[in-house]
């Protein structure tokens, strides 16, 4: 049809100028028969004496229109082709193209911020409220080809009205210690060697790949709710005692698998997520990027953090956007030490005898006790869940404040008395970090609590047993304070995380200190009193493209020490070791897609 619109307005334009010349003569005629003398001799001299030369001048004149007019019909002419051709061009490049137009009209990928940056759900435009954009797109096509679909995240896969988005990295780490940890890349904080042992006299260097991550995002909205499902894993697992001989066959664990539903104001999780007592960056979510469990490459993290990835059920009230209201129930387990170089408490000497019921149910050791000793796995009767619940602000974007509560339940049950016991445990903490000036930003997180030991990175027992059976709750204290400045595609970062124990002693019925805390013959050196770590670091972007995803070079030095409350004569008077982590890392390119909640 545009191309008959075309040929007729070319033809009828082409008559133009014969029609404009016809005119032109008879003007032509007209002139001369009016200066033709008409009466006697006085015209005739008048005539002669006043040459007119205006009919040339008009002549000239019209003959430089005709000649415009000429040119602008060609200049029409051309745009008319050039338009034809690029019609011609476009229709071609559509039938080459294997998903057609189809997919010109199909709702675009919407971008998403990266992992780093990732938000909790938020109201965005549906990828259908997109399509008519496309169809503009498309209509407008002559003026300004589009050659090719619009572009997708090239890892998405979408299925119905769901996208599937994969996540991950892969890592390649080295960490150097003048002393032996014995943890891999992981230090394991209350547990750096201590006293005249090997582990002080020798150094340790090693490479990993188990933090590379794997995993994907399941973004849908069902009626009107966007639910999100997302699942983590790297490969820190459970190894055999031979797994670094000759094939480091790394074992897959289970990092992150929880579904999360928000519709208006309310949000609702349930699976194994990063425990709400996690200090956020920003509102309440579950998503890694909103959470600071800081920037380090040591995968235990800082000491003196509290977090957790456990098991939960949330339910989270967003009265606005800059305010969020949760209450969680996190997965209970009373703990006495042991897990991850934590150090456990000490027994009354009626809960030691070999062989009694009474040993076998306050057993340190033991596969089977009444409480956590990190060899029990899940065998804990545990009472009932943790409870905690936060408060989060966010009243400007350089401003994040979150204070909240945790309580907890332990009970214990005597087999020589046949008695149960039980104490409550419970704890507080503030959070909040602060945009100070330019990419600069600080960070401070304070814990204080009765029985929160576990929430520690388990650094810290929850409890010492009295000598009648039950339960007492050890006081604990941590914080983790430091900045962060981004510039460009450098990122630095500067922490100190730091853990305070109080003695919680029993008198036994021997006279003898037990518990935690205590000082004397035979006292242990584990049980720590103070753990300090400073650490500074970078990140540095080498390359990045959202298509191929980006490529990190990360460093990371740390000064750790912990002073036990027992030393032995002669011995210094705290652990320490220095940690040196280089670290390179591929990003997956990957983003999640914008979905209307």
């Amino acid at each position: 049809m545009r191309l008959l619109l075309g040929c007729v307005l070319a033809l009828s334009l082409s008559v133009l100028p014969a029609s404009a010349a016809g005119g032109a003569g008879a003007n032509d005629s007209a002139s001369d028969a009016k200066f033709t003398p008409a009466s006697g001799p006085k015209t005739s001299v008048s005539a002669a004496a006043n040459p007119e030369p205006v009919p040339e001048a008009a002549k000239s004149g019209l003959d430089l229109e005709i000649q415009e007019l000429r040119e602008e019909l060609q200049a029409q002419s051309e745009l008319i082709r050039q338009q034809q051709e690029r019609v011609r061009t476009l229709e071609e490049r559509l039938k080459a193209n294997s998903s057609g137009r189809e997919n010109l009209s199909a709702s675009p990928a919407p971008a998403f911020p990266n992992a780093a940056a990732n938000t909790a759900p938020a109201a965005v435009p549906s990828p259908a409220a997109a399509s008519p954009i496309a169809e503009a797109s498309l209509a407008a096509a002559p003026a300004t080809p589009q050659t090719s679909a619009p572009q997708e995240n090239p890892l998405q896969i979408r299925v119905g009205t769901a996208y599937i988005t994969p996540v991950g990295f892969m890592d390649f780490t080295g960490v150097w210690r003048n002393h032996t940890v014995g943890s891999g890349i992981g230090t394991n904080f209350a547990g750096i060697p201590y006293g005249t042992v090997f582990q002080n006299s020798l150094g340790e260097a090693r490479f990993s790949m188990q933090n590379s991550r794997i995993g994907f995002r399941v973004d849908a909205m069902v009626k009107g709710a966007h639910v999100i499902g997302y699942m983590e894993s790297d490969f820190l697992g459970n190894n055999p005692g031979n797994v670094a001989v000759t094939s480091n066959s790394n074992t897959l664990r289970s990092r992150l698998y929880w579904v999360d539903v928000r519709k208006g104001a309310w949000e609702v999780l349930g699976g194994q997520t990063w425990s709400l007592i996690t200090p956020g960056r920003t509102g309440i979510s579950p998503l890694p990027g909103d959470l600071f469990y800081s920037q380090v490459i040591d995968v235990n993290y800082q000491s003196g953090l509290t977090w957790g990835r456990i098991p939960e059920l949330r339910l989270v009230y967003h009265p606005t956007p800059k305010a969020a209201l949760a209450v969680a129930l996190d997965s209970s387990e009373q703990y006495v030490g042991g897990s991850a170089g934590g150090p456990q408490i000490t027994l009354p000497a009626s809960f030691t005898t070999a062989g009694t019921a009474a040993a076998t149910a306050y057993s340190l050791s033991g596969s089977s006790s009444e409480f956590n000793n990190g060899q029990t796995t899940l065998n804990v009767p545990n009472v009932a869940p943790d409870v905690i619940v936060k408060l989060a602000l966010d009243p400007v974007r350089r401003f994040h404040f979150e204070v909240g509560g945790l309580e907890r339940q332990f009970k214990l049950w005597n087999p020589t008395n046949t008695t149960k016991y039980s104490t409550t445990g419970a704890g507080a903490f503030v959070n909040f970090n602060v945009g100070l000036f330019g990419g600069l930003r600080w960070f401070t997180n304070l814990f204080y609590s009765d029985g929160g030991g576990r929430y520690i990175f388990g650094e810290v027992p929850d409890l010492v047993v009295r000598t009648d059976g039950s339960p007492s709750a050890i006081h604990a204290h941590s914080t983790v304070d430091g900045f962060e400045y981004t510039h460009g595609n450098s990122f630095f970062y500067v922490y100190y995380g730091g853990i305070y124990v109080p003695a919680n002693i029993v008198i036994d019925t021997t006279g003898k200190p037990v518990g935690y805390g205590w000082q004397g013959a035979g006292a242990p050196s584990s049980q720590n009193r103070v753990i300090h770590e400073g650490t500074l670091g970078f990140n540095q972007t080498m390359w990045k493209d959202a298509r191929y995803g980006a490529l990190n070079l990360m460093g990371q030095y740390s000064y750790l020490t912990r002073d036990p409350w027992a030393v032995a004569a002669g011995l210094p008077r705290q652990a320490l070791t220095n940690m040196v982590f280089l670290n390179l890392r591929y990003t997956l390119p990957g983003s999640a897609p914008n979905l209307e909640r």
